[in-house]
């Protein structure tokens, strides 16, 4: 069973609540902070408690659903009760606190890395390795680990509320006010500076597969050139106040010259690659091998081949030297506390409604695809019916969609983040993961074990090209793409290739962000379908909110004055 289980099971030891102060108070169950941190286990369950706070209970919570609602490629969609997915599609709150489990969890995650960089430093790890050098290497990438992580949280957090409060000590003053937007970045920058510097350089081919979906050096370079591209972006573009550098906490800077240098060394030495197909990063590339019959013609056609997602040896995939930085998924349990965070539910909600197909299932039919995005997109781009399920269609085994279902709906939902499911040898059709990794409860809701990828080498060829203003990036990406021919660099090319590289993943929402064009990517009238009935639709993106979402009004009450509410609401 996936890794996931563990964090689970060590998740209890790290139990947080904020019912007395407004942020976040630690307390570690069955563990001292003194006695604790002080051999490997210790600290790989802290780190598992670190991860473990990456997942929501609120669904709105979860950054890559939040980050494509808001998205203008995406729609509300859902069923005709569905308010809150259409509330936040349109820029309204649909409760005073929609965004509080990312803030609660987030807060929970930094405690716990503060806690690992104090107390780690100390530890003498000596005699549980062969060697000095095993010691030490351990002991830094568990530190740089935990400051990657920390930057992680802010970086969450800053993206979605903007300056937050920084608390950078495990047991510093939790009622401290939001620091600016551009200090809030200065902590992040810094700590994914210190983190790059702290682990070792081990390239991905050395790296275990029990560590898969763990951050190291490589992840962090590719993360600070991320953060420099949406700070700098979203200072010159939002808040019209340009600059080309992005601070450091204590002092200092990094410019474009100094970001482009650590993704050079990511793709000169950390050995992540593309793989070979844009489509073999999906798991519907593995649908015929998985049910042992040709479900998908085209996909037995391309001699597509899944790339598998337990990294470099992955028990079903060739080898995935792409994915960077993941999201790991299992399944759950109705029996469990918050039994069904630990199912990928971007598959579950953006799947289609009501429709229980073979081999794309059924789901909640939200984040509907603007046809827009179809009828733009070059038919001669793999990536296009790689990314984009249009139902209707007997090659895509969707010709006996009904229509009629779900709201907003186009005819078009996100194929990269599906319901999977084909028949077993009963004849009852059970989800792909499920049958792949025997799990005993099939319920359609529980069953999406698809990780989902925060960080793949593809950004970092694309992010090296906007810094550099360059096309080697674009064009390998390109290249990857069946062979599309090479384009000279400008930024319209890059902004291009970056909605059709990277299109439902929760990246362009945050591109058009920083790039400004938020403020007039919200004018198209769509007609869609809601509940049987057409109609038009138009998404109204709210300027004054300068693309951020509310602090969550509990938290403005515990703070009890010492925050001011975000812009607009």
């Amino acid at each position: 069973m996936k890794n996931i289980k563990y964090l689970i099971a060590i998740s209890a030891l790290f139990v947080a609540s904020s019912c007395e102060d407004y942020i976040d108070t630690e307390n570690i169950y069955q563990k001292e902070l003194e006695t604790f941190y002080k051999t490997p286990t210790d600290i790989n369950e802290a780190m598992s408690g670190v991860y473990n706070a990456i997942y929501t209970v609120n669904i709105h919570s979860e950054e890559q659903m939040a980050a494509n609602l808001m998205d203008n490629m995406m729609f509300g969609g859902g069923g005709a009760d569905d308010k809150t997915a259409k509330w936040v599609d349109n820029f309204e709150d649909p409760a005073e606190d929609t965004y509080h489990d990312m803030w609660l969890q987030s807060y929970k995650g930094i405690t716990r890395t503060n806690a690992i960089i104090e107390r780690t430093p100390d530890a003498d790890f000596s005699t549980y390795f062969n060697t000095p050098a095993e010691a030490e290497n351990f002991k830094k990438q568990a530190i740089g680990e935990a400051l990657f992580m920390r930057a992680f949280f802010y970086f969450r957090l800053a993206k979605f509320f903007g300056g937050v409060p920084l608390v950078v000590t495990f047991d510093g003053d939790r009622k401290v006010p939001r620091s600016s937007y551009t200090e809030t970045y200065a902590q992040i920058a810094a700590d994914l500076k210190l983190a790059i510097e702290t682990m070792p350089a081990t390239p991905v081919t050395s790296i275990p597969s029990s560590s898969y979906g763990h951050a190291n050096k490589w992840v962090a370079e590719a993360y600070l050139a991320r953060v420099y591209l949406y700070y700098t972006g979203y200072m010159t573009n939002i808040e019209k106040q340009a600059t080309e550098t992005l601070p450091l906490a204590g002092g200092g800077t990094l410019s474009a010259t100094d970001v482009a240098a650590y993704l050079d060394d990511c793709m000169s030495n950390s050995g992540h690659a593309l793989v070979s197909d844009f489509r073999n990063l999906w798991p519907y590339s593995y649908l015929n091998i998985a049910a042992g019959t040709t479900i998908l013609p085209w996909a037995a056609t391309e001699n597509l081949s899944w790339a598998g997602q337990d990294g470099l040896t992955s028990r079903f995939g060739a080898g995935n030297k792409e994915s960077m930085f993941v999201q790991r998924f299992s399944f759950g349990d109705w029996g469990w506390t918050n039994g069904n965070i630990y199912t990928n539910r971007l598959a579950l909600f953006n799947s289609m409604r009501g429709q229980s197909l073979v081999p794309f299932g059924e789901g909640w039919g939200w984040c509907t695809v603007n046809p827009k995005l179809w009828g733009g997109w070059d038919d001669v781009d793999p990536r296009k019916k790689g990314s984009i399920l249009q139902v209707g269609q007997a090659d895509q085994r969707t010709d006996t969609y009904a229509a009629g279902k779900g709201d907003h709906e186009t005819g078009f939902f996100n194929k990269k983040y599906a319901s999977l499911q084909y028949p077993t040898a009963a004849g009852a059709n059970v989800g792909m993961f499920i049958q792949l990794y025997d799990w005993a409860n099939t319920d359609m809701q529980l069953m999406h074990a698809q990780d989902f990828i925060l960080m793949r080498y593809a950004d970092v060829l694309l992010m090296h090209s906007e810094i550099t203003k360059t096309a080697t990036g674009i064009n390998a990406v390109r290249q990857r793409a069946g062979g599309l021919p090479p384009v000279g660099y400008s930024i319209e090319a890059l902004k291009e290739e970056r909605l059709h590289e990277f299109a439902f993943e929760g990246l362009h929402w945050f591109d058009l962000v920083r790039w400004g064009d938020v403020e007039t990517a919200f004018n198209d009238v769509i007609p869609v379908v809601n509940s049987g009935t057409a109609a038009n639709y138009t998404a109204k993106y709210r300027t004054e909110t300068k693309g951020l979402v509310p602090i969550p009004e509990t938290e403005m009450r515990l703070a009890n004055g010492n925050y001011n509410q975000n812009p607009g609401w």
